[in-house]
């Protein structure tokens, strides 16, 4: 399990992420626990979804990413938000891990990472730009 704490603005988070079966990750913020499917892990027909635990609303249907080419893969937006900084660079060699985007989504910087090790081979956003769940963000070859 990893475990942060942060600050934005004057407010104080605190989270939790640990790893669970069929590529499930148990997130937890301020004591409010989410599900989240990792996208390689999903298939072809849906697309990641996060949701309260407790919660009982059925999930919004995300629009389709666009399609990788064969050697790469993209790394999408796990929900809605407005891009505020992108870090890596079209060629940067990157590991599993790595900042790839920062965005702003429920008054909160998410920093995008790697899911892999591989090279930017292209920046598909703009800081500014708004994302949907499941929009393709960089590709990694």
């Amino acid at each position: 399990m990893k475990e942060f704490k942060f600050k934005i603005g004057a407010k104080d988070y605190s989270a939790s992420v640990e790893e669970q079966e069929n590529g499930l990750l148990q997130v937890t913020v301020n004591g409010k626990a989410y599900e989240v499917e990792l996208p390689e892990h999903a298939s072809a027909a849906h697309k990641p979804i996060v949701r309260p635990t407790t919660a009982a609303a059925p999930a919004a249907a995300a629009p389709a990413a666009a399609k990788p080419a064969a050697n790469s893969a993209n790394i999408t937006a796990p929900l809605p938000g407005t891009i505020t900084k992108v870090v890596a660079n079209a060629g940067t060699q990157v590991k599993k891990g790595d900042v790839l985007v920062v965005m702003e989504a429920m008054k909160m910087a998410n920093d995008i990472t790697a899911e892999t090790d591989g090279t930017v081979t292209k920046i598909l956003v703009q800081p500014g730009a708004q994302v949907q769940s499941g929009d393709a963000l960089v590709e990694l070859g």
